[in-house]
């Protein structure tokens, strides 16, 4: 009893904040939720980004869609990366059937049902905002680190970029520096080596080569024009609600580099787009990255090193980053350690390989005199995790055992019908379902090509083309000749010597 008193006390003083913050749900010690004892995350530390991980089927899904709710309702729009299709309920109220109710009255906190603004997003064909940005918009640094190229081809890639704004050639999509690449190696060959330097062609080949690997990948689809602008995610609603912005991205499982192409080109576009925030109450816009062994898994030292950069340094611009996977050890050492926010659900131990993991899991956890944090990380239900969250002085609260709240909306999927009303409402969808083509240095190069070929075929003509020799005029004497030759009297006359010497 003693202990469950202490424990009690600890918790409500580890969570007992001054400003602003979101209620997750109730402690729990051996298996009993104990009521009045809430888990919250301050709102002023929400952009110190954080770590959403656990088995399959444990409620890692739930628990994002309570964290948007609650953002929502603030006023903070959500950006979701939503892999498996699983998020858009969000959009609907939810349900209080009997388990949810139930769940609530433990935690003694009052339930009611919600539905919340949605935008749906889409890097591909499917039904949606569509996101595109152009390959100028990379820059020369970051698209060499998306193609993974050494020195030598980056500096290629530089050059490419100086070229063309040397010759105001606009690079929108992949077609326009596929163009040029191909350029610089046969007709504008002399061109570039004469103002930049000599290129090798078999260098131009390899960028060419992993160019076309990102084109299969769905690159082609995502550059090009209308780019998305960043401050159309930053969205409130008449009601003050914050917009959650899904980006459905069921079809690109198997296209992990434009998924982690797509996720640095949004990291970048925010960082340098959003004003300094400092030490503020909120954060602007939170970000749930479902998945996130999908970025790290297939991604190049230098992809990474960029990643953790950005991680670092965009939590000062107030936006925070959430990463969502099955097992902590899938995030690199160097981000989890910028992750202060960490709800970890169940993990299962079915081999020795998975017993090591969530013993490495439970050494990133605060240290409790109430837990043995490797035995709970095992024993947790479906919506229950372990928490630790900053707080407002920056510092990590106890760790604490919690039944996580339900969410508010419903907790399934919308159907075709349900989607398609949503895009029909949007007025982004109307902004960026228009695909622009404007004239780009595909088009610019093709016409120089044309124009060249022109040149040189009029040169090989006039070349061909030899000149006649003028006829010498005729003398006085030689015109009286041919007009005697050719006078009738003269016809007639020779007619008769030629008939007379026949008759002899």
């Amino acid at each position: 009893m003693k202990s469950k008193e202490a424990f009690k006390e600890t918790i409500i003083n580890g969570y007992n904040f001054k400003g602003e913050s979101l209620i997750l749900g109730g402690a729990m010690l051996n298996g009993e939720t104990l009521s009045d004892t809430f888990i919250k995350v301050p709102l002023k530390t929400l952009n110190r980004h954080g770590l959403i991980a656990g088995a399959t089927g444990t409620g890692k899904t739930k628990t994002i869609q309570v964290l948007s709710e609650q953002l929502s309702l603030h006023g903070i729009p959500v950006l979701m990366m939503d892999i498996k299709g699983d998020f858009s309920g969000i959009a609907a109220p939810g349900e209080a059937l009997p388990f949810i109710t139930e769940r609530h009255q433990k935690i003694n906190l009052p339930y009611s049902t919600a539905s919340f603004p949605v935008e749906l997003l889409t890097l591909s064909a499917q039904n949606g905002v569509r996101l595109r940005a152009t390959v100028s918009e990379f820059g020369p640094v970051l698209f060499s680190r998306i193609l993974n190229l050494n020195d030598t081809q980056s500096g290629v890639i530089s050059i490419i970029f100086k070229y063309c704004d040397d010759k105001q050639m606009p690079l929108l999509d992949l077609k326009d520096i596929k163009k040029v690449i191909n350029y610089i190696t046969e007709e504008g060959k002399a061109e570039i080596t004469e103002h930049y330097g000599k290129i090798s062609t078999s260098t131009t080949g390899t960028i060419l080569r992993k160019i076309i690997e990102l084109e299969q990948q769905g690159g082609d689809i995502f550059f090009g024009e209308k780019s998305f602008e960043i401050s159309d995610l930053m969205r409130i609603d008449e009601e003050g609600k914050g917009y959650v912005n899904i980006i459905r991205l069921t079809d690109i499982q198997d296209k992990p580099k434009l998924f982690s192409t797509f996720m640095l080109s949004l990291l970048a576009e925010i960082y340098q787009q959003m004003p300094e925030q400092g030490d503020s109450g909120q954060p602007e816009l939170v970000m749930f990255i479902d998945e996130a062994h999908l970025i790290f898994n297939e991604a190049s030292k230098t992809l990474l090193d960029q990643i953790e950069s950005i991680v670092k340094l965009i939590r000062s611009k107030g936006i925070g980053i959430y990463f969502i996977t099955q097992n902590p050890m899938d995030v690199p050492s160097g981000i989890l350690a910028q992750l202060g926010l960490k709800i970890q659900h169940a993990l299962r131990a079915f081999t020795a390989n998975d017993r090591k993991a969530i013993k490495s899991t439970a050494e990133n956890y605060p240290i409790s005199e109430f837990y043995k944090t490797d035995e709970v990380l095992t024993s947790l239900g479906i919506g229950e995790a372990l928490v630790t969250v900053l707080n407002e002085k920056g510092i990590p609260t106890p760790l604490a055992a919690t039944m996580m709240r339900a969410p508010m909306s419903r907790m399934n999927v919308l159907d075709g019908a349900e989607i398609s009303e949503i895009n029909a409402k949007s007025k982004l969808v109307k902004k960026y379902s228009e695909v622009i083509d404007r004239e780009s240095a595909y088009e610019i190069l093709n016409h120089k090509i044309q124009e060249a070929a022109q040149v040189e075929e009029t040169k090989v003509i006039a070349a061909k083309t030899v000149a006649k020799p003028k006829a010498e005029p005729m003398s006085d004497t030689t015109k009286t000749v041919i007009k005697v030759l050719t006078s009738a009297t003269f016809i007639r006359g020779a007619f008769g010597v030629l008939s007379k010497m026949f008759k002899k």
